[in-house]
C-alpha cells in the first residue's frame, strides 16, 4: 500500500511519532508501521556517549594552557529534548537537521565555560598536576547547570585527559625542572662525598687513638722499665753506700787497731826495736844506721877516717 512504512528501533533509541501536531506514539526500541505522508517520526538516542574536548584556558597568572578531556553523557528525558531540539529523520532514517550534534556541542560549551572559572584559581605550574581536582569541580557544577537539566540530560562522566601549557613554557619548566633535579643529584652527590669524607675521618680518627692508645701503652711499660732500672739503681746505689761505710768502718778499726800498737811503741827507742827484732840485728842495718847516728852528730866529730878496707867490705857484703 503507497505511504506505509515500517520501522524498528533497537532498545537505546526512543522513537516518537508525531501525527497531526500530536504525539501519537513514542517508546523505545518500539517497532510499528505508520503512514508516511502525515507521520513524523524522531529518534533520540539513549546510550550513553563519550564525548571528547579540546580547548585552551588562562591560569590566574596569565598563562595559556591546554585542556583534554572526555564527556560522558545520556539523554534520560528523551520527550523533552525532542521538543527543544529536532531530532526528526527522514525516509531514509537519516536526521533532517544538525541539532543532534550540537547537543554535544552545547554540552561542551558548558563544560568549557565551568572549565574556565576553574582553571582561573590556579597559577600554571599548580594547574598542570591539578586535572583532578578540575574534574572533580567542575563535574558538580555542569550536573546542576540549569542548560543541562533543562535538555533532560544526565552527566554520568568528566575526566581531564591531561592539561598541558604552551610549548615555550613546557620547554621553560622543564628547564627548570631539569635544573632542580641536576641541583639535587649535585646535592647528593656532594652528600656521598662528604659522607665519604666524614668516615674516612672517622677512620683517620680511629687509627691515630689506636696509635696513641699503643704509644700510651708503650710509655707505660718504658716507665716501668725505668722505674724498675731506677729501682735497682737505688739499690745499687744503697750496696755502695753500704759497702763504702763498711769498707770506712773496717779501715777505721785496723788504723785504731795500728795506732794502737804503734802507741804502744811510740817513746821505744828505735835501737832497742832493731835488736829485739826478730832474727836478730842486720849487719848491713846496723852499719847504715851508725852511719846515720854519726850523721846526726856530725858537730860533734871533729875527723873521720873511712878506710879502703872498710868500704870494699861493706861494698861486697851488699853484693852477695
Amino acid at each position: 500500500m503507497m505511504g506505509i512504512r515500517f520501522i524498528k528501533a533497537p532498545p537505546t533509541t526512543y522513537i516518537l511519532q508525531h501525527s497531526n501536531g500530536a504525539v501519537k506514539r513514542e517508546g523505545a526500541g518500539l517497532s510499528f508501521f505508520y503512514y508516511g505522508p502525515t507521520s513524523s517520526l524522531s529518534l533520540v538516542p539513549l546510550a550513553s556517549a563519550d564525548v571528547p574536548f579540546a580547548f585552551s584556558e588562562t591560569t590566574s597568572d596569565f598563562q595559556a594552557v591546554t585542556l583534554q578531556g572526555q564527556l560522558t553523557f545520556r539523554v534520560t528525558e528523551p520527550r523533552r529534548l525532542a521538543a527543544l531540539m529536532d531530532f526528526s529523520v527522514g525516509p531514509d532514517g537519516q536526521y533532517v537537521s544538525e541539532d543532534p550534534g550540537a547537543l554535544r556541542d552545547r554540552l561542551i560549551h558548558a563544560t568549557h565555560v565551568l572549565a574556565r572559572e576553574s582553571v582561573l584559581k590556579f597559577v600554571l605550574r599548580d594547574v598542570l598536576t591539578a586535572g583532578e581536582r578540575v574534574a572533580a569541580e567542575v563535574l558538580p557544577a555542569l550536573r546542576g547547570a540549569p542548560a543541562v537539566g533543562m535538555m533532560g540530560v544526565e552527566i554520568l562522566q568528566l575526566s581531564i585527559v591531561s592539561i598541558k601549557p604552551a610549548p615555550e613554557m613546557a620547554k621553560a619548566l622543564e628547564a627548570a625542572a631539569r635544573e632542580a633535579l641536576q641541583g639535587a643529584a649535585d646535592q647528593a652527590i656532594y652528600a656521598r662525598r662528604n659522607a665519604a669524607v666524614e668516615e674516612e675521618r672517622r677512620i683517620k680518627e680511629s687509627e691515630l687513638e689506636t696509635e696513641i692508645a699503643v704509644e700510651e701503652k708503650r710509655r707505660q711499660i718504658r716507665e716501668t722499665q725505668m722505674a724498675a732500672e731506677i729501682a735497682v739503681e737505688e739499690q745499687r746505689t744503697r750496696l755502695i753506700d753500704r759497702r763504702v761505710e763498711n769498707e770506712r768502718k773496717d779501715a777505721d778499726s785496723r788504723a785504731y787497731a795500728l795506732d794502737s800498737v804503734l802507741r804502744q811503741v811510740k817513746e821505744v827507742d828505735w835501737r832497742t826495736l832493731m835488736a829485739i827484732a826478730p832474727g836478730g840485728a842486720d849487719p848491713k842495718a846496723m852499719i847504715a844506721l851508725a852511719f846515720r847516728e854519726l850523721a846526726e852528730n856530725a858537730q860533734k866529730i871533729g875527723e873521720l877516717n873511712v878506710t879502703p878496707d872498710l868500704l870494699k867490705s861493706l861494698l861486697s857484703s851488699s853484693g852477695k
